[in-house]
């Protein structure tokens, strides 16, 4: 059984801390909550200690790991280089949830990089992240505390569901703020690229730097996967989930329509959809045990929406949902790309776009 230790999020017993920090340090695994979802920590220069985390997570080898420090002045011994742009980004953006992707220095373990000649560094905003950090004394390659292409966790609750007894302590410090993982950029080639988008928007990375790309494109084959959440499939509930993206009234009309093909082969339908769409699903019958629906936010509250998408993705599954019908969000700009590029790695080309 894994132990769990349960701390303020804002004010965690320096005690508990000492304890989970111990562990680490003796090649533990331990969770704790990021600002944006839980993650999974192990000493990022012990490879023995890396090797029980993959096996933990059954998380392929040519996924790269992010290694969480407790300052910036930590990147010296991981990185080979800091180019200015680094600097300036780690100023506005540190503590916080953005990743960097940089030139790695010869002390990375091959399996936190997947061999890559890049590492993925970020300095975590949340207190109970920063003083197990500040601890432990050591930089804290973390993925996020799930199996692998799993609903990432935003509360201890879905760390235990998945991980029970494949690791040795979960600190428990409530829900997560933001929801969904951080921004990764690369700075490590050419020009600055988010290979994968989250709280920290491109329009606020161009505030610094004005030439940011974006890219979404996976890798193909058995590729190794420059930043992590990249593949096709990820962040995926058990039940298969279809995502509906257009207009929204063709969009609702299109996933009623599905619901009730479902339902009339005996499926129980999980609907995902916006606080706005309640009054059109009630169409398909309130209390019909057949139907699952959970409204997650306003469609303008995106902040709420990616807070509570993957806790309901996994009440979803708990339910007994065998099929799950989402809606797709407003992701134009700012945290709606993410909360879009999350949905559609969960449905995994199961797009339906009107």
């Amino acid at each position: 059984m894994t132990d769990v230790i349960r701390v303020s999020p804002d004010n965690p017993d320096p005690a508990a801390i000492a304890r989970a920090a111990e562990c680490l340090r003796a090649g533990g695994l331990v969770a704790f909550p990021t600002e944006t979802v839980y993650g999974l920590g192990v000493h990022a220069l012990d490879r023995a200690a890396l090797r029980r985390l993959f096996a933990a997570k059954q998380r392929p080898a040519t996924d790269p790991l992010i290694v969480h420090v407790a300052a910036f002045e930590s990147l010296g011994p991981l990185v080979a280089s800091v180019p200015d742009a680094a600097r300036a980004l780690a100023s506005r953006f540190w503590p916080g949830p953005l990743t960097l992707v940089l030139p790695r220095s010869a002390a990375v373990p091959d399996e936190v990089t997947a061999g890559l000649p890049s590492v993925a560094i970020r300095v975590p905003s949340h207190p109970v992240a920063r003083a197990l950090i500040a601890a432990a004394g050591i930089p804290v390659a973390a993925p996020s505390a799930n199996l692998f292409s799993r609903p990432s966790p935003t509360q201890a609750s879905h760390v235990l569901e998945d991980l029970n007894g494949r690791i040795d302590l979960i600190v428990d410090g409530g829900p997560t703020t933001i929801g969904v993982e951080s921004t990764v950029l690369d700075l490590s080639r050419g020009t600055p690229t988010v290979l994968r988008p989250g709280a920290v928007t491109i329009e606020m990375l161009r505030e610094i730097l004005p030439r940011v790309e974006l890219s979404g494109s996976p890798p193909t084959g058995d590729a190794r996967m420059p930043s992590p959440g990249m593949l096709e499939k990820h962040y995926s509930p058990r039940a298969p989930l279809t995502l509906f993206e257009g207009r929204a009234n063709a969009v609702l009309q299109a996933l009623i329509t599905a619901a009730r093909a479902a339902r009339a082969e005996g499926k129980v339908v999980g609907i995902i959809a916006a606080d706005d769409d309640h009054g059109a699903l009630t169409t398909l019958g309130e209390r019909d045990p057949r139907v699952l629906l959970r409204t997650i936010g306003a469609e303008a509250a995106v902040e709420t929406i990616a807070s509570r998408l993957y806790a309901s993705l996994r009440e979803l599954d708990a339910a007994g949902a065998d099929v799950i019908l989402v809606r797709g969000f407003p992701a134009e700009h700012g945290l709606g790309v993410a909360v879009q590029d999350r949905l559609r790695r969960a449905a995994a080309g199961r797009i339906v776009i009107v």
